[in-house]
């Protein structure tokens, strides 16, 4: 008779806690409109690898995240474009080159998973391109706090 007022008991217990996390627990509400968000800025490896920040502008309509790009930047500001990478406006070591390249080739890569899935867990990180990864998924956060 114990057994079955203990197990009594826990189902309850177990069907409050669902309710309750249904009520509140459910997905965030964004409000439509354009946001912008920014990672914070940081410097990358012993090499200058990673160095900068990103940004990201989020379109959102009717709780859907339907437009996204992003940037990412050096830490003077500027965009990192087809001459990231350079020295000089020349490829003077092509590893570095190439590792930068690839870094920036991710950055489209990383908003198109985010508006097919809408989901910024489920945006797989580059080989490569991990700080890349890491000031999208920052600066997605900072534009959807904005649009909450």
């Amino acid at each position: 008779m114990k057994r079955m007022k203990w197990l009594a008991l826990a189902l309850i217990l177990a069907l409050a806690a669902l309710s309750l996390a249904a009520c509140g627990g459910g997905a965030a509400t964004y409000k439509d409109g354009t946001y912008t968000g920014k990672s914070e800025p940081h410097e990358g490896d012993e090499e200058g690898n990673g160095d900068g920040y990103g940004v990201v502008t989020l379109t959102i309509k009717d709780n859907k995240i339907t437009e996204c790009v992003f940037e990412t930047y050096e830490l003077n500001g500027a965009l990192k474009d087809e001459n990231y990478g350079m020295v000089d406006g020349e490829i003077k070591n092509k590893d570095f080159y190439n590792k930068a390249q690839k870094a920036i080739a991710a950055a489209p890569v990383y908003a198109q998973q985010l508006v097919e899935t809408n989901d910024i867990k489920q945006v797989d990180a580059i080989s490569g391109a991990t700080f890349n990864y890491n000031d999208f998924q920052d600066a997605v956060r900072d534009a959807l706090n904005q649009a909450k």
